[in-house]
């Protein structure tokens, strides 16, 4: 699989002066065959061209890999045909549409649904999952209930979102005023909503599903039409070959369950960081923890970290079950990447005392690498993050902290910056790109909570820390160090709204 900066293939394109789709069409004319379907193109030549855009629902670069429910499934139709995937990335909708416009590219994956004006440009093809279209409101402003209650507002928007004709193709008639915003993307306009900069927009619902938990000042207030499915999107100017290829692929998808299990990937585990309550965790530490106590006892005590620092973090990845498997390939209690564990040597991640011991091993590896100046506890909680998103996007959003005029080595700053990583007007100023930024913040808000309670519920077995100990015990003196040192003029934002109400009654270690 291939990413190309979109530049530089148009760029080539516009030395050409014509469509690739033309320029084939040329040389088989000369050569007096005939021309072959698009189908038959792109198994001759071995390349499928895809233009799409960063988003959580459609393609961004994960952990290891390339991931996003669009991009899994073009993947495997890519590996159907036989053929190498080729991704390019447009800064937005408008940028694919024009893309596929020119026949520069064989599919657009856009996130969107098909409109009115769709039929004499394009083709479109359901990809399994449906959206529709909602106004979202800032909860201090009035919640309306119809396009009516928005009447003299002003409506934000996306460029070239499914949402613009239902607005103008409203039966009443009603006079919205529409700002349109085509620098930004789907979480960069809900954090607007959250910041009361904006009041109302419109957004597609699996975005603001795959969102909504990060920002506690929006609301939704009302649907715009029907869920329609969304799709993939094919020139006009290719035959149907194609466009039918991928139809017959989905379909097969669809009844062979392998789509519905990528839906479950990406759609069914948005309560993933928020599900999981105190009574839950207590049955849990009752039933499950004593199988692996001893365990991450003795691989924490190798690595100097306090065992139940360790076992919290195993919670948060499996719920302490040690043939968990994600359908990306994670799979174990602590929930190792293949790769991960071929580079500290495990050879079974599903066999619970290798997973452990694995996960105590690159977490030390992760700590090692976070800077020796940063004192603890902070230094394990940006290991923590690091764990979780990468030290890579760690660094780009400690760089962002210090580029405005806050502390990168303090976790009460660094934390408030790591959720614009998943914003294109900031993802785009940095090394790594695009990650979901919201998920290490509150991954390490749950794992410090579950390790508050690990540690009252045993405090009898604490050991003693060494003076001398790489990762402190995390105890609650270090934890008032840390808040005396904390400047009160620069508080870090309350993340309580983004987690389980159950947890509510557990006292944070924040």
């Amino acid at each position: 699989m291939e990413i190309r900066d979109l530049s530089r293939f148009f760029r080539h394109l516009r030395s050409t002066s014509l469509p690739l789709a033309l320029v084939l069409t040329t040389a088989l004319s000369a050569t007096g065959c005939s021309r072959p379907t698009t189908l038959q193109e792109v198994r001759d030549v071995g390349v499928l061209h895809v233009i799409t855009r960063v988003a959580p629902s459609i393609y961004y670069e994960g952990r290891d890999a390339p991931t996003g429910y669009d991009y899994e499934l073009a993947s495997r139709f890519a590996e159907e045909l036989g053929v190498e995937l080729r991704v390019r990335v447009a800064e937005d909708n408008t940028e694919i549409l024009s893309v596929l416009s020119r026949n520069y590219a064989h599919i657009g994956l856009a996130g969107m649904a098909e409109q009115p004006d769709f039929e004499s440009r394009y083709r479109a093809v359901p990809i399994g999952v449906q959206a529709q279209s909602v106004v979202v409101y800032n909860r201090d402003f009035p919640r309306p209930a119809s396009l009516a209650d928005l009447g003299g507002e002003t409506l934000h928007l996306l460029a070239d979102s499914n949402h613009e004709h239902l607005i103008a193709d409203d039966p009443e008639g009603t006079q919205v005023h529409r700002h349109i915003h085509p620098g930004l993307d789907a979480a960069g306009l809900l954090a607007r909503v959250e910041t009361g900069e904006i009041a109302y927009a419109a957004v597609s619902s699996n975005e603001l599903d795959l969102n909504h938990v990060y920002f506690p000042m929006v609301k939704e207030g009302f649907a715009l039409g029907e869920p329609r499915d969304l799709v993939w999107l094919f020139p006009i100017a290719q035959d149907e070959t194609l466009a039918n290829a991928a139809k017959d692929f989905l379909e097969r998808a669809r009844d062979n369950g392998s789509m519905a299990q990528l839906a479950e990937r990406f759609y069914g585990h948005l309560d993933r960081l928020n599900y999981v309550g105190a009574r839950t965790f207590m049955h849990h530490v009752e039933n499950r923890l004593p199988k692996y106590q001893s365990l991450f006892q003795n691989y924490a005590r190798d690595i100097d970290l306090d065992w139940r620092l360790l076992a919290a973090i195993g919670y948060q990845e499996s719920h302490w079950r040690p043939n968990a498997v994600s359908p990306t390939g994670v799979r174990g209690l602590m929930m190792l990447t293949r790769t991960t564990a071929s580079y500290i040597g495990i050879n079974n991640r599903l066999d619970p005392e290798e997973s452990i011991e694995g996960g105590a091993r690159y977490f030390k590896m992760v700590h090692a690498k976070i800077p020796e100046r940063i004192p603890e506890p902070d230094r394990t909680w940006f290991a923590l993050a690091s764990y979780n998103v990468g030290f890579g996007h760690l660094e780009d959003a400690r760089r962002l902290t210090e580029s405005a005029g806050r502390n990168p080595d303090r976790w009460m700053d660094v934390k408030e910056f790591l959720p614009l990583l998943a914003q294109k007007e900031w993802y785009t100023k940095t090394r790594f790109g695009y990650a979901r930024g919201h998920e290490p913040v509150v991954y390490v808000q749950n794992i410090r909570r579950y390790y508050d309670v690990l540690t009252r519920i045993t405090e009898p077995d604490q050991p003693k820390p060494d003076a001398d100990q790489e990762v402190v015990w995390l105890d609650r003196q270090s934890e008032e160090a840390a808040a005396q040192t904390a400047s009160p003029e620069t508080p870090g934002p309350d993340l309580r709204a983004a987690l389980p109400p159950e947890l509510g009654m557990i006292p944070p270690t924040l």
